[in-house]
């Protein structure tokens, strides 16, 4: 007798991968496609969701060779954490500036995690906070103050 075969949270974040990617290319469908020398609005989000589609699928064929896992029960706490930590980030990216609101949302979405290392969730604040700054407010000039006004 052959035991039970697919991992359900890989076999669920496979459907979402590809049910997102399914209905970006649906919303797009009106975009104008353009060519890779004259991209349209619709490039980008077609070859996005054309991603998502194939990462989903190659997720579920991954999640299909291994044994059964089933789907644990949702825990309130993470889930708390990681909403607020965003809306945090949303709130104090208008009002206190990038760095602060970098710092916010990795450290306070670290909390969802009651295992975290503090000196490692410190300096991966830090390292993030410098990178975001210099890839999106420096490189990629990104409307937003880096510290309060």
């Amino acid at each position: 007798m052959n035991a039970a075969r697919g991992d359900g949270p890989d076999l669920l974040t496979a459907g979402l991968f590809a049910g997102f990617g399914a209905l970006g290319l649906w919303l797009a469908r009106d975009l104008d496609q353009g060519t890779m020398a004259q991209m349209g609005a619709g490039y980008l989000p077609r070859a996005v969701c054309a991603g998502l589609i194939l990462l989903g699928g190659v997720i579920g064929a991954m999640a299909l060779r291994r044994d059964a896992a089933p789907i644990e029960g949702m825990r309130l706490r993470p889930l708390l954490v990681i909403v607020g930590s965003i809306a945090g980030f949303a709130f104090l990216a208008e009002h206190g500036g990038f760095v602060a609101a970098s710092l916010w949302l990795i450290i306070a979405g670290s909390l969802a995690d009651p295992g975290g290392r503090w000196r490692t969730v410190l300096m991966l604040a830090g390292g993030l906070t410098a990178f975001g700054a210099l890839v999106f407010v420096y490189g990629l000039g990104v409307q937003m103050e880096l510290w309060p006004i």
